[in-house]
């Protein structure tokens, strides 16, 4: 079952040379069980700063998140990364896949130091499925297109079957076309698996055809919109 996250009073800054940058300044959301949050505004506005947090891979300066009411700052590094393994799927603007690896072996990487209680290889295989790549499990990296690779990155976020996929600039390094195809994709599992989303854009035309848009700026909330 999704789980709903809480960010209350979140700040963070980081300091160097003597000068204190506040990349995030009080802010207050909860996103619900199954939505779509798009979040949008200019570079160093906060976006992904929010986004590495929410997903566990940086720490806040003060404040806290919550899901399900359980804050992640009581939690141990092993829970964290327990707790991220079980509910957190990421996909970035690079695809970071491993060059020597095949679309399935890629996509089978989050498991391979886990027990899990299915076939590892099938869940895989099924994930390439529902990006349609079946045809490519055995394809290298660099014998796929951009947004193919952008494609194994999604299968690879969503093998452990997370609560929800935190999309960092997904279809920044594609064309139009490619980016449109990934960001339906993300719309579709996203209806069907009822795996929340957030994702953060600069594209306010893809950011329009989320459940609800975001816009930060100077590491504040705008607004907090929703589109339907």
């Amino acid at each position: 079952m999704s789980t709903s996250i809480k960010c209350k009073d979140l700040e963070k800054s980081y300091k160097g040379d003597g000068v204190e940058t506040h990349a995030l300044q009080g802010i207050n959301l909860s996103f619900n069980k199954g939505e779509f949050t798009a979040i949008v505004g200019p570079s160093g506005s906060g976006k992904s700063t929010l986004l590495s947090l929410i997903g566990t891979l940086d720490q806040p300066s003060s404040g806290n998140i919550s899901y399900d009411g359980k804050k992640l700052a009581s939690m141990k590094q092993k829970q964290i990364a327990d707790f991220r393994f079980e509910h957190i799927g990421f996909v970035f603007q690079q695809f970071h896949l491993l060059p020597t690896l095949t679309s399935l072996e890629n996509v089978m990487a989050p498991l391979f130091s886990r027990k899990v209680p299915y076939n590892k290889k099938e869940r895989a295989q099924e994930v390439l499925k529902q990006v349609g790549l079946e045809d490519k499990e055995n394809s290298l990296p660099s014998q796929l297109s951009g947004g193919q690779q952008q494609r194994v990155a999604i299968a690879r976020a969503l093998v452990h079957e997370p609560d929800w996929l935190l999309a960092d600039e997904a279809t920044g390094n594609l064309d139009t076309e490619s980016g449109e195809v990934i960001f339906d994709i993300i719309q579709r599992l996203n209806s069907e698996k009822n795996c929340g989303v957030l994702f953060v854009t600069h594209d306010h035309d893809l950011a329009s055809r989320a459940n609800r848009v975001i816009k930060m700026k100077d590491g504040s909330v705008v607004s907090s919109l929703v589109e339907r």
